[in-house]
């Protein structure tokens, strides 16, 4: 079994205290830091930038979790590794210089991965996997936090796993989006092991570490 992540999405804190959320929530037990870069043609929304992942660097020695979801990635992936990425996602969708993309990440030095979104079938990333740390599963079509979870993503995370396992590949599975209790055991039951969560952290009435602890306990507890 591969190890449980919680990546806390910054998108759903506080932005007017961001150091304190972002050391609440790594104090509260979170893996990773999650970044999402929002250009406003890839998907809707408009969110951070470069100058941001410099800032959260230079305040937490968490890992941060970046991703992109732009257009033409390739050239703003080196900056986003110089500003503190650590985990560097592109998007396989119209994309056709992908394969390029990700070596480029890793010879730069941080940990490479691809993203799908709930409507692209898992045959799109299959060729990538020799050549990523993580595939991230979109379980939300991307672009604002907060949406429902969408359950036909499940089979896609089964494929992908059985995939990753069949090739013996050191491969993580990654979710974003409508991430719960509930439907965390329903992700990792199916493969994956690092989760994304935004609302279900910094929202939460329970409290950072209670909400995370609640959230690992329920990924552990459902492990393949």
């Amino acid at each position: 079994m591969k190890s449980i992540k919680l990546s806390a999405s910054i998108l759903a804190a506080n932005f007017m205290q961001m150091g304190n959320e972002v050391d609440a929530a790594i104090n509260g037990g979170a893996d990773w830091i999650h970044v999402d870069v929002m250009d406003g043609v890839f998907v809707p929304n408009i969110t951070l930038g470069i100058p941001f992942v410099e800032g959260v660097k230079k305040i937490s020695s968490a890992p941060l979790d970046v991703h992109l979801m732009i257009v033409q990635p390739e050239r703003h992936v080196a900056a986003f590794i110089e500003a503190g990425a650590e985990i560097l996602t592109v998007h396989c969708e119209n994309n056709p210089n992908i394969h390029s993309i990700l070596t480029e990440i890793q010879r730069l030095g941080a940990k490479p991965a691809v993203a799908l979104n709930p409507g692209t079938p898992a045959e799109m990333v299959e060729p990538l996997l020799p050549f990523v740390d993580m595939v991230l599963v979109m379980t939300v079509n991307p672009g604002f936090g907060g949406q429902k979870f969408i359950s036909h993503t499940l089979k896609k995370i089964r494929t992908i796993r059985n995939w990753i396992d069949e090739a013996r590949l050191k491969v993580d599975i990654q979710v974003d989006g409508g991430i719960n209790e509930e439907t965390i055991r329903l992700c990792s039951e199916a493969g994956a092991n690092i989760f994304v969560a935004g609302t279900s952290i910094f929202r939460n009435p329970v409290g950072y570490g209670r909400a995370v602890r609640s959230l690992r306990e329920a990924a552990k507890s459902a492990a393949r």
